[in-house]
């Protein structure tokens, strides 16, 4: 009996109308939208690290026509956690937050406007440099995975999208 289950397993995931994302590899739908995607220059340090995160993955060409613009502000916030009884700060937490807008360049019509964030904690140690070192490197993997979620959520967008609109 198990080895009939385990037959047909495959045969009710297929029926169940789950498809791939990025079928048809770099030539499939979607990967072709996302590298239709031009990202907006963003502000400061953090702008300029999620700017940079987001072209990788997005996979965009330079100087290639580009089918939308994406505007990103950034929240990058870094505050300060569990005093000491000696009224030093003990840990730290750093905040990013972004709004994005996904604009088709032809017609100017906002495709997706919505919020992607992350945290992350971090030990305030003896070291200035090292706490400094810690921050950055906070900043550097929030924009890392802000990034992420904001390409995921393209993705799925421009999935979603009519054949006619991409």
């Amino acid at each position: 009996m198990k080895p009939i289950a385990a037959l047909l397993l495959p045969l009710t995931l297929a029926a169940c109308g789950l498809k791939p994302m990025y079928a048809g590899g770099g030539s499939g739908a979607v990967a072709q939208g996302l590298a239709g995607v031009e990202v907006s220059p963003i502000e400061g340090k953090a702008g300029w690290l999620m700017r940079n995160a987001l072209n990788d993955r997005l996979h965009a060409v330079p100087g290639a026509s580009a089918r939308y613009r994406l505007d990103v502000r950034l929240d990058d916030k870094l505050e300060g956690l569990g005093l000491l009884s000696n009224d030093t700060v003990a840990r730290e937490r750093r905040t990013l937050r972004a709004r994005y807008q996904l604009v088709d360049i032809g017609s100017g019509h906002i495709v997706l406007d919505a919020t992607a964030g992350s945290d992350a904690g971090i030990d305030v140690v003896s070291s200035e440099y090292a706490t400094i070192a810690a921050e950055q490197t906070a900043l550097e993997n929030l924009s890392r995975e802000v990034a992420d979620r904001i390409v995921s959520r393209i993705s799925l967008q421009l999935r979603g999208a009519p054949a006619a609109a991409k």
